[in-house]
């Protein structure tokens, strides 16, 4: 995690907070950068009086500044079957035993599931956005959501949060709509959402009706489309039994008679997801698992701070 030490995630736009932070905030108070004037209310206090204005114009006005607040983040990652898609099913060390051990840059890549991945980048997102004295909290969501850990920014809680992720096990129904609408009824602040799926779901719309109660409460919502190389292609060779992860049952086929019939139809699903989080207002990354995990860190963290 060194790499990351003098990394920051920033927001995009403003929010709110609890406390005096580094972001910018949605309220307009009495410290921080200028941003404009309001008239005098009667009973205000004068020392927020511009005398300068009322000594030119013989008008009272007021400076309004923006304050800066803390960030409140909202990791919510998917934990339905088919994000186990390319793992091993070999045991692992702690995740935050890696991050913390010198191992992280043995990225589970292109040779672990995309959950594992999603777990890796989570951990990490949590560990960047902690050390910054903001607030992280968690939401397990497959058939509903299976899990919720409300933001916190000690230590303590990150390791509370980290525990969590490390923890994840899939479940064999995908409902990520029920899970998201449920994880909004129990947030009353505005932050940011950053949802890590596959979005292998038979309605895509609901999702995205969901994630739309985000948007319209304000939210800045990020979505981090996870896939994984072999989904992307078929493999070669003469016949193969493809099993479905979520109870689908199995097809017994040879990829080269529907090679390219498939990637058509990914590619599709994939420009289908794009399409609906860029016109719900969100701010879309496809992430291969075939990238190592801090170097998709890094990138995204660069990209945000501009």
């Amino acid at each position: 995690m060194a790499a990351l030490e003098h990394k920051r995630f920033v927001t995009r736009h403003r929010i709110e907070g609890a406390y005096s932070g580094r972001h910018r905030s949605r309220q307009q108070g009495g410290a921080g950068e200028f941003v404009d004037f309001r008239e005098y209310v009667e009973g205000e206090d004068l020392r927020r009086l511009d005398w300068k204005v009322l000594a030119r114009t013989g008008r009272a006005y007021v400076r309004l500044y923006q304050d800066e607040t803390n960030l409140m983040s909202l990791l919510c990652i998917d934990a339905s079957g088919s994000m186990q898609f390319g793992g091993s099913g070999t045991g692992k060390r702690s995740l935050r035993d890696k991050l913390r051990g010198g191992q992280a840059v043995e990225s589970p890549a292109a040779t672990g599931s995309k959950l594992e991945y999603a777990q890796y980048l989570a951990t990490a997102l949590s560990h960047v956005i902690t050390r910054q004295q903001d607030q992280v909290g968690l939401g397990l969501i497959a058939d509903g959501l299976q899990a919720y850990v409300e933001p916190g920014s000690t230590p303590m809680h990150a390791a509370r949060v980290q525990a969590e992720i490390e923890n994840i096990r899939t479940y064999p129904r995908t409902r990520l709509g029920d899970g998201l609408r449920d994880l909004f009824s129990r947030v009353t602040r505005r932050g940011v959402l950053m949802f890590l799926s596959d979005f292998l779901v038979d309605d895509l719309e609901d999702t995205w009706r969901a994630i739309r109660l985000f948007r319209h409460r304000h939210w800045e919502v990020i979505v981090l489309h996870l896939v994984h190389p072999d989904e992307e292609r078929l493999p070669s060779g003469l016949a193969y039994r493809f099993v479905g992860m979520e109870g689908e049952g199995h097809v017994d086929c040879s990829p080269a008679d529907i090679a390219r019939e498939y990637a058509e139809r990914f590619e599709h699903h994939a420009a289908m997801v794009r399409s609906l989080a860029l016109a719900g207002g969100c701010d879309y990354r496809r992430v291969s698992t075939a990238v190592p995990y801090l170097q998709t860190l890094s990138g995204f963290l660069v990209e945000r701070s501009g």
